[in-house]
């Protein structure tokens, strides 16, 4: 059970909380949007106005018709960006409210907080926008991966009665 000093670490008046608070939110509007470039992605890659859809029903919406297709790269490239999303960014979600909780210095926090959400913002672009060579994708995700178990052990850390 949260007691009132934990509670007060998870308001608004905490610039931590405040923080984390903005930087998820901004890694949320970023995961809705992957599913819109999805979208924008499919409809650019319409060969003579006949447009790419992943379900057979959604063909009905384009007047030229449409072709259901499972492996389009390009396409492909945005969905697995996206799947990427959904697999690491809610663990920083996570973790980054449990390291709220555990009242870290306020420079260290945000300053995770803030490269955390710049490596997942240039990881996609690295991946499906440019398109840059490895290892930059690579550089991007493990940074991300590297600050997610920073905050996991100061949290166990600053948790555990050793």
């Amino acid at each position: 059970m949260l007691d009132n000093s934990t509670m007060g670490l998870l308001m608004k008046s905490n610039p931590v909380f405040e923080c984390y608070a903005f930087y998820s939110c901004i890694l949320i509007l970023k995961m809705i949007m992957m599913s819109f470039l999805t979208v924008l992605q499919r409809f650019r890659k319409k060969v003579r106005f006949i447009y790419i859809f992943i379900s057979p029903e959604d063909t009905a919406i384009s007047k030229g018709g449409g072709e259901v297709k499972y492996d389009d790269p390009d396409i492909e490239r945005v969905r697995r960006a996206h799947l990427n999303d959904l697999e690491n960014i809610p663990i920083f979600l996570i973790t980054g409210l449990l390291l709220v909780a555990s009242n870290p210095p306020e420079m260290i926090a945000n300053n995770l907080f803030r490269i955390y959400t710049f490596v997942r913002i240039m990881h996609t672009i690295a991946y499906a926008v440019f398109i840059l060579p490895q290892p930059t994708r690579a550089i991007f995700f493990i940074a991300g991966v590297v600050i997610n178990i920073i905050m996991i052990i100061y949290v166990i850390l600053s948790m555990h009665n050793f």
